[in-house]
């Protein structure tokens, strides 16, 4: 419930601070003073559109503050939650535009974000604006409107039909990007195979590469590794070509006889014949060396050629990596993927038996919804043809159709439409074929006083709901209001004196001229000021006086 607002250079409202209570308040003027502004001041305070053009003229900042008590329980836990503090049990917004298009919002006196602001609002207010009869008009509000009127556990199946219906799409949509993948698989598996066996038949050996590469240059020099290693023998130890160098192994060895004969005559050089002798045999183990290594030189006819064809069929796999180890690497993971294509099809048989079963349990859900919807919507006709015979409408048929939906929806397995009659032996039709303005502003009313029944909603705002009624039928309005302010705040802007008479307070709005600015008074009237309110709604003239006394002293008694 609203207990206090507070709205400051907002329009041409400069400061109004308003206290109000539970039950039917009205607010009323005329037209152009303000009433809308009103309105449009508590939408953005409950977290609506915000703009710098609500800021009055030569101020830099609007603002709207309420202080609400009797809260939903979702609210309180939240607080509480959030370590909120809550004092008296009050809930504190504020809302606040600058010219520089800055929004600020606060709960309990601290700054918070706009989304989080607004979570705070839900479920405060129900605001039935000039023009939201018409939502009526639109068939797919009718769903939702038949749904708010379920209870816990309707609320409850409905969030499990969506759930289902939403895990539904998740299996049908990985079903099309399986056939998408389906229809490129064969080509995929074709190209993978192909390069699998590719691979295999080159079948490339770690390192193999560099091997060949090494032979390859070995192969390229081998007439001068041969020359070399032949000259350098016959250097060394060339047995059969004595007449024309002396083999370096027999100078030493003549050497070393020298030496040996030299210790014989001078001891002393004992150890220079030693180094000698050392070197002579060193000198005997390589010779024999370098001869095992010309003895295994073995330069196979076609190996050169053998070589440049297998370094060519390894080069061919450059274009799968740079080099074996890589291209071994790239061929595991070809092998895994053709391993995951060829499971495709099992992926495929899964996701239909997934489907089945996500489908089942859709349907079994959203049949029982159906049966609630069904059961709901009887009560529902037969509630609001009573609330409209309340309403001057005593012939007035409604009836709820259902129209079945081919597709799992969210909103479960049919369309909602309301239907309507308001003349005798006139079947019901569509809403928008049917009912005239007055119509739709009774229907509504009748709806939002079977809606405070059944809703947690503590505080509803009416913005002219009396528009296009007239007569007698304004009376019964009035009485609608009443009985719907029995136990909630309703807040009502009106042009009709049968309204305003009944109110538990009466609120005027009125332009006035303060020096050279034009503001908006909201102010609570007297008994004796309402009274001159009611008479200059009903004409001013001495008879609207004397109707104005009588409306107060019925809606007295």
């Amino acid at each position: 419930m609203l207990l206090e607002l507070r709205i400051k250079d907002f329009g041409l409202m400069e400061d109004v601070h308003l206290q109000l209570d539970r039950g039917l308040t009205v607010f009323t003027g005329e037209t152009g003073a303000g009433k809308s502004m009103l309105v449009d001041a508590l939408g953005l305070l409950l977290g609506g559109r915000a703009s710098s053009e609500f800021i009055r003229h030569n101020k830099t900042k609007a603002s709207v503050e309420g202080v609400f008590t009797n809260l939903p329980d979702n609210i309180i836990n939240f607080l509480k939650e959030e370590g909120y503090s809550f004092e008296d049990e009050m809930l504190f917004l504020y809302r606040e535009i600058n010219i520089n298009g800055k929004n600020l919002c606060r709960v309990q006196g601290r700054t918070v974000p706009l989304n989080l602001y607004r979570t705070f609002c839900e479920g405060l207010v129900d605001i039935h604006g000039q023009m939201e009869h018409q939502s009526l008009l639109v068939v797919e509000n009718h769903r939702e409107l038949l749904d708010r009127f379920g209870g816990e556990e309707h609320q409850r199946l409905l969030q499990k039909v969506k759930e289902a219906a939403l895990r539904y799409r998740k299996v049908l949509a990985r079903e099309r990007e399986l056939l998408r993948s389906e229809r490129d698989r064969e080509r995929r598996e074709e190209l993978l195979r192909y390069q699998i066996a590719e691979i295999e038949q080159i079948n490339p050996r770690p390192g193999e590469i560099q091997e060949l590469e090494k032979e390859r240059k070995f192969l390229l020099n081998a007439e001068k590794i041969v020359s070399l290693v032949t000259e350098a023998y016959e250097l060394l130890y060339d047995s059969e070509n004595r007449s024309a160098h002396m083999a370096a192994f027999d100078q030493i060895g003549a050497a070393m006889r020298n030496m040996e004969e030299l210790t014989n005559l001078d001891p002393e050089n004992m150890a220079l014949y030693s180094k000698l002798q050392d070197i002579y045999y060193n000198l005997e183990d390589f010779i024999e060396d370098l001869r095992i290594y010309k003895e295994n030189l073995d330069f196979q006819p076609g190996r050169l050629e053998q070589i440049e064809t297998r370094l060519a069929e390894l080069h061919k796999l450059r274009k799968y990596a740079l080099d074996i180890d890589a291209v071994l690497a790239k061929k595991k993971e070809m092998e895994v993927e053709l391993e995951e294509i060829s499971h495709l099809q099992e992926e495929n048989e899964n996701i239909k038996r997934e489907k089945k079963d996500v489908l089942a349990e859709y349907n079994a859900l959203a049949e029982k919804l159906s049966l609630y919807r069904g059961i709901q919507a009887q009560k529902i006709e037969k509630s609001l043809e009573e609330e409209l015979r309340d309403l001057g409408l005593t012939e007035a048929r409604v009836e709820i159709m259902f129209t079945p939906v081919t597709e799992p929806s969210q909103d479960g397995a049919e369309q909602v439409e309301f239907y309507f009659s308001a003349n005798l032996g006139e079947p019901p039709k569509p809403l928008i074929k049917v009912a005239s303005g007055g119509e739709m502003s009774r229907l509504m009313l009748a709806l939002k006083s079977l809606m405070s029944q059944v809703e947690k909603v503590d505080t509803f705002i009416f913005d002219e709901v009396d528009s296009g009624v007239g007569g007698r039928t304004i009376k019964r309005v009035a009485e609608k209001l009443e009985k719907i302010a029995l136990n909630r705040q309703v807040l009502c802007i009106t042009h009709s004196a049968s309204v305003a008479a009944v109110a538990d307070k009466h609120f005027g709005i009125e332009k006035t001229v303060v020096g050279d600015r034009t503001l908006t008074r909201v102010y609570e009237l007297g008994e004796e000021e309402r009274i001159q309110e009611l008479a200059r709604m009903l004409g001013e003239e001495s008879a609207a006086w004397d109707l104005a006394e009588t409306l107060r002293k019925q809606a007295q008694k």
